[in-house]
């Protein structure tokens, strides 16, 4: 590589007349750069010059316009505090009139729907968040086995009916057949009675015969014995004596034949009293027969009974067919449903919920504070969260106890570290008629109520 040293002479001696012309260029150069420092520096001063003027001018202006406006302040601050204390009063004058609260929520009803006998599911015809209208079918569980059991209950109760209708026949059956016994057996013992008094007065009559019989026996033996020696001595004739015989054995037989009169009459009057204790034991048993008839009765009215528990029975199994269909008693909206098809259920059990959204009302929490004017058909007005929407309505009740006495643990305020709470107090808010029509309105929501209360 060649250094400056093998470079000829020639060429050093030509590289100093150019390094000389370099540096008078960079003098010139410089004067030429001092030179436009200066006229900038100058033009400069003169700007600054010029704006302090500007500046200073502006100054002016902007304090007069300060003094301007203090002015205009000053004229328009006392109309101002003016209007602003007449709006102020008018506000309190407004809001006076009314209590509100955020702690506020629509509420209603909802309805666990459950099953009132047990089987399977067979059909589920609803979903959740479903709008129901009364009357529709929700769900629907097996209904064979309670066929079944209703055909059962019909024929039992139409046996039943057949014979409660036949005891009740036997009833006047009874007491007719009664009847007549009682006054066949009373008319037999009133016979028997009198032909005993019969009995008795042939008796007598035998008895009297049978001693007029024995009178004329014994005067006629007593003629036979006087009549003897008179016709061993031929005073009387034998024919007369032979009448006398004759008549004397007349006379003994008419006393034979008195005796077993009055035998007769005797054994008659046995026999009628015989019969007189057997139409008694009749008229005794027929006695029986009113006990009888109440018997038969009372197998009627079991029989009645029998038949009516058997209506009742076939009533409930009808019932329980029909409580196969679970239907929706209200117009609502379906929500928690858990009823699936071919679940077993058990009476009681819930298989969904249902929100009557047709009575829906506002249950305001007021501070017990804002009470004191607050009564029952004040009108509201009340703003719902989420539709941005006022709704009308009225006040219709004031709750009985604070929300916290309804609770679980309820506070104890007689203890040493006790520190006074304000209480909130349930206010029950209903709408006025047609402004739900359109049942946007769903438990829970949030609302802010405005009572008028003066």
């Amino acid at each position: 590589m060649a250094t400056t040293q093998d470079r000829p002479t020639e060429a050093i001696v030509d590289e100093k007349p150019s390094s000389s012309s370099d540096g008078q260029q960079r003098q010139q150069l410089q004067r030429e750069r001092n030179s436009q420092q200066l006229v900038a520096e100058q033009d400069n001063a003169e700007s600054r010059e010029q704006n302090e003027q500007e500046q200073s001018h502006e100054e002016q202006e902007a304090a007069a316009r300060t003094a301007r406006r203090k002015s205009r302040l000053k004229k328009v601050i006392p109309f101002v505090v003016v209007v602003l204390a007449i709006a102020a009063l008018l506000w309190w004058l407004h809001a006076r009139q009314y209590e509100g609260t955020d702690d506020a929520q629509v509420d209603g009803h909802i309805s666990q729907i459950g099953s009132r006998v047990s089987g399977y599911i067979s059909k589920v015809y609803v979903d959740d968040n479903q709008e129901v209208q009364p009357g529709q079918l929700l769900v629907e569980i097996d209904p064979r086995d309670y066929e079944v059991a209703l055909a059962r209950a019909e024929a039992d109760y139409a046996d039943s009916a057949a014979t409660a209708a036949a005891a009740n026949l036997n009833v006047p059956i009874a007491n007719i057949a009664t009847q007549s016994q009682l006054e066949s057996a009373t008319a037999d013992v009133n016979n028997m009675k009198a032909a005993i008094s019969a009995a008795q007065k042939n008796l007598d009559a035998a008895r009297a015969k049978e001693q007029a019989a024995i009178a004329n026996n014994v005067k006629a033996q007593n003629d036979v014995q006087r009549y003897k020696p008179l016709v061993e001595r031929d005073v009387i004739s034998k024919q007369q004596y032979d009448a006398a015989v004759a008549a004397a054995q007349s006379a003994q037989a008419e006393v034979t034949s008195a005796h077993d009169n009055v035998i007769a009459a005797q054994e008659g009057i046995t026999q009628a009293e015989a019969k007189l204790s057997q139409a008694q034991a009749n008229l005794r048993n027929a006695g029986t027969g009113p006990r009888q008839v109440r018997v038969t009765e009372a197998r009627a009215n079991s029989a009645q009974s029998t038949a009516a528990k058997n209506k009742a029975e076939l009533e409930q199994a009808r019932l329980n067919l029909q409580y196969t269909k679970i239907t929706s008693p209200i117009h609502g909206i379906v929500g928690h449903r858990t009823a699936e098809v071919g679940q077993y259920v058990q009476p009681g059990q819930a298989l969904l919920s249902l929100v009557d959204i047709d009575n829906i009302w506002i249950t305001a929490n007021f501070k017990e504070t804002q009470l004191q004017h607050m009564k029952r058909g004040q009108p509201v007005e009340v703003s719902v969260d989420a539709f941005h929407r006022s709704y009308k309505g009225k006040v219709l009740d004031i709750g009985g106890a604070s929300g916290a006495r309804f609770s679980l643990f309820p506070p104890e305020n007689a203890t040493g570290n006790y520190v006074k709470v304000v209480q909130r107090i349930p206010v029950r808010i209903v709408l006025d008629p047609g402004q739900n029509n359109d049942h946007l309105l769903r438990p829970g929501m949030s609302v802010e109520p405005k009572v008028k209360v003066r």
